[in-house]
């Protein structure tokens, strides 16, 4: 059983515990499944619905595309423990001798470049789950359309909790092209989301 598989509860009980794994690279993936698991929600309540033929087919479309991004989430939520580990293995090798200390270093700066790609492939999957929160509240049945504004939430605070991830490796990589290329990209998604995140919000509440 990976940890995605975890009861709720025994999640939470691990998240808070003395563990460092999970933590905050898993919670941002849990956040952004969470958004897309309700943007498929809306969809499944609205396909198939005869008030609702007229988006029948985007939201099948929509649905197709949450459910991808659903799977990538929960899979990051795994590949951050795993990543973790795989830092601290890099910092317990030896460093007894010149060549150790080079092996070592080599092996941590490594570790910790997957350890920012980790987040940053979360990052991308919230940005589409907030896309996809789009489409569900302009389209989405009106039943359930305060479900697409709690997605585009759930995947902005995983987007943005992805981000910080992402800031905290970066600061102990010396390669600059890599951390500058990381840094702008994640930037970027953030950026693109902030308005987007705003507009979905307001056109939820404008439904309510």
């Amino acid at each position: 059983m990976t940890i995605k598989d975890l009861p709720l509860q025994t999640f939470l009980d691990r998240l808070a515990s003395g563990s460092s794994t999970p933590g905050g690279g898993s919670a941002a993936g849990v956040m952004g499944a969470i958004g897309a698991a309700l943007v498929s929600m809306v969809c499944h309540f609205t396909v198939g619905r005869e008030k609702y033929a007229a988006v029948d087919a985007q939201m099948r479309e929509t649905l197709v595309a949450a459910e991808a991004a659903r799977l990538s989430l929960t899979g990051a939520i795994v590949a951050d423990v795993a990543v973790f580990d795989q830092v601290m293995a890099a910092y317990g090798l030896p460093k007894g001798s010149e060549n150790e200390k080079v092996a070592r270093s080599a092996a941590i700066q490594l570790a910790l470049k997957e350890a920012t790609d980790v987040p940053l492939g979360c990052a991308r999957a919230c940005v589409d789950v907030i896309r996809l929160s789009a489409s569900a509240a302009a389209q989405g049945n009106l039943n359930v359309i305060s479900d697409a504004g709690v997605a585009v939430m759930a995947a902005y605070a995983g987007l943005k909790s992805a981000a910080l991830n992402v800031y905290i490796n970066v600061g102990n990589i010396k390669d600059e092209a890599f951390t500058s290329s990381r840094v702008a990209e994640v930037e970027a998604l953030v950026a693109e989301a902030e308005a987007s995140v705003a507009q979905v919000f307001d056109a939820v509440r404008a439904k309510l």
